[in-house]
């Protein structure tokens, strides 16, 4: 479902980790949080959430809530089974914005700032930086970058 910014937000089941991992790199909101299943997963998501299950009880309990049951046990046909279903296409996305373990939207930062905090090579190779507010954690456009794109274009591909 859309936000109030037009945004498509996720809460997935916490065995849909790697799936959620995807759709924060896609720059998707989407929360994944241990430990909460059943009838307690269906109501703590928000009315501006779609659930991404792998349950039967919930895919049948979960009806008033917008909802894709996901089939396929590869965490990369899954990405495809939600874009899919939600008619996804790539102008939707916004590659490499969030934070792949908090979830939140990183923001560029100083390249000197992060000197002591990544590789020689790293810092010396990179001209742009990306940090998580909360976990503090780095990003930059690394070789993984490429690889992650190939992988993206097959989400497109038809």
């Amino acid at each position: 479902m859309l936000n109030e910014y037009g945004d498509i937000r996720f809460t997935a089941e916490t065995t849909l980790g790697k799936l959620a991992k995807w759709l924060r790199i896609l720059g998707f909101d989407t929360v994944c949080q241990a430990g909460v299943s059943g009838e307690r997963f269906i109501n703590s998501t928000g009315e501006d959430r779609i659930l991404l299950t792998r349950t039967k009880k919930v895919q049948s309990r979960g009806k008033g809530h917008k909802l894709v049951f996901i089939k396929s046990n590869d965490p990369l046909e899954q990405v495809r089974e939600v874009l899919q279903a939600l008619g996804v296409g790539a102008a939707d996305t916004r590659l490499f914005s969030r934070c792949t373990r908090c979830n939140i939207l990183t923001r560029p930062v100083d390249k000197d700032t992060v000197r002591s905090r990544v590789p020689d090579y790293v810092w010396e190779t990179n001209p742009t930086f990306q940090i998580c507010s909360r976990c503090r954690r780095i990003y930059w456009p690394g070789s993984h970058i490429k690889r992650s794109n190939e992988i993206i274009e097959h989400f497109f591909s038809t």
